[in-house]
């Protein structure tokens, strides 16, 4: 969920219990004041009745009407305080009063006095009132959620622009990270430390690729020396009599030392960009060419190869395509199985290799990371062989994909 999606949704949330509260305090406070108001007027209405009283000693003659009526008891007793009641009137549709009920005494003869009002005039002024107010108030939150939206929109740009930068960031390209300026500090200081960080990784990753480079270019005049020196050995027939054993395991680890110097220099260049990728390759061409190559060391395991390729030509550079298919044929081959079998197939523009295998599921999340090895995969492999494909493919914009299914490994690269 993005930040602005949930502080809208926090936002509407805490408005809308607010604006619920605030509407019912409000109606019920203003209900308040209108009838403390009527309550005042009927007062005034038993003060004028009081004094008229007193003054004539008799009860005054009334008119009533619809918006007042005073009706007079006779009792027993004088009431001692006068009270404020609400009545509903069901003679009258159910109509409600306020009404206030006092007692008179006119030479020792005592009446109930009550005046009442309708509370029907007080009940729309107080609806008209709150209506007015619910719609001011919901008119405000709209153009407040409004003018919020756009304006964080706004805000944000600069942050998303940030992110979108530093999502199409490639450290290959050995160029600094463009971040937009702005005055906005927190912003500002994340686009600070992503520049800082892009510049620590280009710089430790500049030194990684020379390293590399220049470890590689250092172990060819070693191990040829090794390879000179242990090929004069073998041919020495009483020397290599006694230590067959020990030539044989120290050629094998110059032969593997040897694959391992030849990546990683390949590594290096495909790094470096020294490719020029302006050539038409025909991949059927390539891959027919590549199953003869192959077709003994199939044979000797008696795999069944099925093979349905469709002519198709890439702008590429021959090499790379060539060790792309080297590559995964030659692990299709290696790791298989007596008996099993592979599927090559080359499809609008679809490369799938599939294989049954000696080792079980790849961790696809590994698979193409350097020196990655399964752990029943064959001692003498450098781990650097589908890090090598998945570089080409980078280079080249191919998309490239494992999946284990049904026991059996699937590499397929798109080319378009």
């Amino acid at each position: 969920m993005k930040l602005f999606a949930k502080y809208n949704r926090i936002n509407i949330a805490a408005t809308i219990i607010i604006f619920l509260a605030g509407s019912c305090t409000f109606y019920f406070l203003l209900r308040y004041i209108l009838v403390h108001q009527l309550d005042e007027t009927l007062h005034a209405e038993q003060q004028e009745v009081v004094e008229y009283v007193a003054a004539h000693h008799q009860l005054p003659d009334v008119s009533n009407s619809k918006g007042q009526h005073i009706s007079f008891v006779r009792t027993a007793y004088i009431a001692k305080a006068h009270h404020f009641s609400s009545l509903q009137d069901y003679d009258h549709g159910r109509q409600w009063y306020r009404e206030i009920a006092f007692g008179v005494d006119i030479n020792g003869t005592y009446y109930l006095a009550t005046v009442s009002k309708p509370l029907e005039e007080t009940e729309d002024l107080l609806q008209i009132i709150i209506s007015v107010t619910i719609a001011m108030i919901a008119l405000v939150l709209l153009v407040a959620y409004a003018i919020n939206r756009r304006v964080l929109g706004k805000l944000w740009q600069p942050f998303y622009f940030s992110i979108e930068k530093m999502r199409s960031y490639d450290v290959n390209k050995d160029s600094s990270i463009d971040l937009p300026t702005t005055n906005i500090d927190e912003f500002r200081l994340l686009n600070e430390s992503a520049t800082a960080m892009t510049e620590r990784i280009q710089t430790d990753y500049r030194s990684l690729k020379e390293f590399t480079g220049q470890a590689a270019h250092e172990m060819q005049t070693p191990l040829a020396i090794i390879r000179t020196r242990l090929d004069m050995l073998i041919q020495n027939e009483d020397l290599a009599g006694r230590n067959q054993q020990q030539l044989l395991d120290i050629e094998r680890s110059v032969s593997k030392l040897s694959r391992l110097y030849q990546s990683l220099l390949l590594l290096t260049r495909i790094e470096n960009r020294q490719f020029a990728l302006n050539e038409n390759v025909a991949l059927d061409k390539i891959l027919n060419e590549k199953m003869q190559e192959y077709a003994e060391l199939a044979e000797a395991k008696q795999l069944k190869i099925k093979l349905s390729v469709l002519p198709y030509t890439i702008c590429f550079h021959p090499l790379l395509a060539d060790i792309i298919v080297s590559n995964l044929i030659n692990n299709a081959i290696r790791y298989n199985i007596p008996n099993g079998h592979i599927d090559i197939s080359l499809q609008q523009g679809v490369l799938t290799i599939a294989n049954t295998s000696e080792i079980s599921a790849l961790d696809e999340q590994k698979v193409f990371q350097r020196f990655y090895r399964h752990q029943q995969a064959r001692p003498d492999g450098n781990g650097l062989g589908l890090s090598i494909v998945k570089q080409i493919c980078d280079l080249g914009s191919f998309s490239l994909q494992y999946q284990y299914d049904n026991e059996e490994h699937q590499f397929s690269i798109k080319f378009a």
